[in-house]
């Protein structure tokens, strides 16, 4: 591996400020970077549902010092509790039985999250909320960037870090369509007021192709609530109005048994709702020119997988270590990719099209997966996934630094 190379004011446009863009910007600045952060909305977002942080991912989050910090918002969930179609229980389980991982694994609010990683650069480096990328014109000298806001300005590198559905992504190499794989699943979320009185625990209801969850991630008034359904094809009218989406998802669950109509009801209302397909972005590459992408912009492997976040803090440590180590851009974001590919794969994998354990489509799916259940109750929690530990950190501040300049 090449040594660190100290990069002549190099400077860098991040668009998103969720996990991958603070948290590439944390690495690149620590390299010497000169680093801006674009960010249409006009703060840093909090609230959000909890995510995971495992494997490989807890290394780069202990490379960045925040480590103790998470463990302290550490939710421990402690059971996961499993229903038939009357609310009887098949199965309840400790969390790590059912995703894979050990004891040492993080689930943490997201805003806990995207709060700490802003505080690490928020010193360092510049924020544009409430602005976005409007064009990008990439020559071989540099990015010239319009912003939304009518700025324009010049950058030698541009990253997108902007999620699924990547503004970036469509505006160096096309529609999200030609990315986009549908898993045939789509999801309605929302918070509702507790009134269960679940703590640190989930329960999920399911009947073929559809299920209904409850998600206490303290011992709080609030809960977050899932409506969960299989699809063959994306719903694309649903998205051109919250409506139609609220419309959708009460149609598909008419149900009046355990806590579905409340769920229904609960959604209707809430001011929260956030709608979405289950997919993931499937790319052949991941730069173009002066142009990368990086986390979900690249390669979200849908929530299914509970290793979105876990990608994006491992991908940001290994494109800006590339850079800092590599003296040409086209040659970092090469390695990058290569070197980060095969674990991006091995995560998209967990899950396939139509094919998530724990969404069954048919009732014979639904009995297999119930009799799997009673099985896993019997056997450690610790069953860690390979998958998630399957790519071992380059020490880049420490390579051999023969070749700096």
């Amino acid at each position: 591996m090449p040594g660190l190379r100290l990069p002549r004011h190099r400077s860098v446009l991040i668009s998103g400020a969720s996990v991958a863009g603070p948290a590439l910007a944390y690495w690149l600045r620590r390299y010497g970077f000169d680093v801006t952060v674009v960010e249409k909305a006009d703060a840093v977002r909090g609230g959000g549902y909890p995510i995971d942080v495992r494997g490989t991912a807890l290394d780069v989050v202990r490379r960045m010092g925040l480590l103790p910090e998470l463990r302290k918002a550490h939710i421990d969930t402690r059971r996961i509790t499993f229903l038939d179609a009357d609310g009887g229980t098949v199965a309840a389980l400790r969390p790590e039985a059912l995703a894979g991982g050990t004891g040492n694994d993080l689930e943490v609010p997201r805003g806990d999250l995207t709060s700490l990683l802003h505080g690490l650069v928020r010193d360092d480096v510049t924020f544009l909320f409430d602005d976005s990328i409007a064009a990008l014109d990439d020559r071989p000298d540099g990015v010239e960037v319009t912003f939304h806001s009518g700025a324009r300005r010049d950058f030698d590198l541009v990253i997108g870090a902007d999620g699924l559905h990547s503004n970036t992504r469509r505006l160096i190499l096309g529609a999200e369509e030609r990315f986009h794989h549908y898993l045939g699943y789509c999801f309605a979320g929302f918070t509702l007021p507790n009134h269960l009185g679940l703590a640190h625990e989930g329960v999920l209801w399911n009947v073929p192709g559809r299920s209904a969850a409850l998600y206490a991630v303290g011992a709080g008034q609030q809960v977050h609530g899932f409506l969960n359904f299989a699809r063959p094809e994306p719903p694309l009218d649903a998205f051109r109005s919250p409506e139609a989406q609220r419309e959708l998802v009460a149609a598909t669950f008419p149900d009046q048994r355990w806590e579905v109509p409340r769920l229904v009801a609960a959604m209707r209302s809430a001011q929260d709702l956030f709608f979405d397909v289950v997919s993931q972005i499937r790319m052949p590459r991941w730069s173009t020119g002066r142009v990368a992408l990086v986390g979900d912009a690249a390669y979200a492997p849908s929530f299914l997988t509970g290793q979105g976040t876990s990608l994006a803090l491992v991908g940001a440590y290994l494109l800006a270590g590339e850079l800092a180590t590599r003296p040409e851009h086209r040659e970092a974001f090469a390695a990058y990719e290569s070197m980060a590919r095969p674990f991006v794969t091995a995560n998209q994998e967990l899950v396939t099209e139509g094919n998530a354990a724990l969404f069954p489509r048919t009732e014979s799916a639904l009995l297999q997966r119930d009799e799997a259940l009673r099985a896993l109750s019997a056997l450690p929690a610790d069953t860690p996934r390979p998958a998630h530990s399957a790519l071992v950190l380059p020490d880049y501040e420490n390579a051999s630094s023969s070749s700096t300049s």
